[in-house]
């Protein structure tokens, strides 16, 4: 099931009020729902093997799940993890609440970001939740190329399955949780209270977008293909799936290259 269309988060001419909106929504499931705890393991073993504690997260929205990836990874792995926010349409308000949330422990690019071609000098594993099936194919293999021309991991994870079901379930949840929990969504916004419950534009554009999000996950055999499409990579790519506590599945594709033995380290406390 793929849909024709667009979403329009990823529309330059998309009004950011609206836009981070949505995304802090998204924020505010990630982190309360902890819909992505699944895949800490996977990123701590990358951490170990790009021998890193700085994490580069593109497309990272409003943070995303980023907030509980580093409370989790500075507690249980490394207390010196770092973790550096980008996106195309930075959410700058956001930002600047989560690092003061984490006392600089998350920190963020103010300029636009283009995952597909990713300045050299921001070194660290780099991370991509739920934002991989925005990319179309050719430009979905531009992400991962961006990565190994810089000789930096990646890792890419996307919740959800392709399926009827799952555009069901959103259809019923969206609307619940949006009406119910926006009101504590943080940073507090009056804009968003009236596009939520007098002119209903960001519940609207949540389930449309959500509709064509999932009509566009990959599979894990789907990205390692385009991971394949990298030319001249001497990389170890890993793909495959795991499941969250809800029973939604989470797509992954893990990439790095040559582990140095001497590098080949770990930090701090492993679970």
């Amino acid at each position: 099931m793929k849909l024709r269309g667009f979403e329009f988060e990823d529309q330059p001419w998309f009004p950011e009020i609206i836009r981070d909106s949505m995304t802090d929504y998204l924020r505010f499931l990630f982190h309360t729902f902890k819909l992505y705890q699944p895949v800490l393991p996977l990123i701590k073993d990358a951490l170990i093997k790009t021998d890193t504690h700085h994490i580069i997260d593109l497309c990272s929205g409003s943070g995303g799940a980023m907030e509980g990836i580093y409370e989790n990874l500075k507690r249980t792995f490394n207390p010196n993890i770092k973790i550096t926010l980008t996106d195309l349409f930075p959410s700058l308000l956001v930002y600047e609440h989560i690092r003061h949330e984490t006392n600089g422990g998350i920190s963020f690019i103010d300029n636009s970001i283009d995952a597909c071609d990713v300045p050299l000098q921001l070194k660290g594993f780099r991370t991509l939740f739920s934002g991989f099936h925005h990319f179309e194919p050719k430009k979905a293999v531009r992400v991962l190329k961006s990565a190994v021309d810089a000789r930096q991991g990646i890792g890419v994870f996307d919740g959800g399955d392709r399926s009827i079901v799952m555009v069901i379930l959103l259809m019923i949840v969206h609307p619940i949780l949006l009406c119910f929990c926006t009101p504590f969504f943080k940073p507090f916004r009056i804009s968003r209270l009236l596009f939520t419950y007098l002119i209903p534009i960001i519940p609207f554009c949540t389930i449309w977008d959500g509709i064509f999000s999932i009509s566009r996950l990959y599979t894990p055999d789907e990205m390692l293909q385009m991971a394949k499409e990298v030319a001249n990579s001497d990389y170890t790519w890993i793909s495959g799936k795991v499941t969250n506590r809800f029973g939604m599945s989470i797509a992954y594709l893990i990439g790095y290259p040559p582990i140095s033995n001497n590098k080949y380290k770990t930090y701090g406390i492993q679970n």
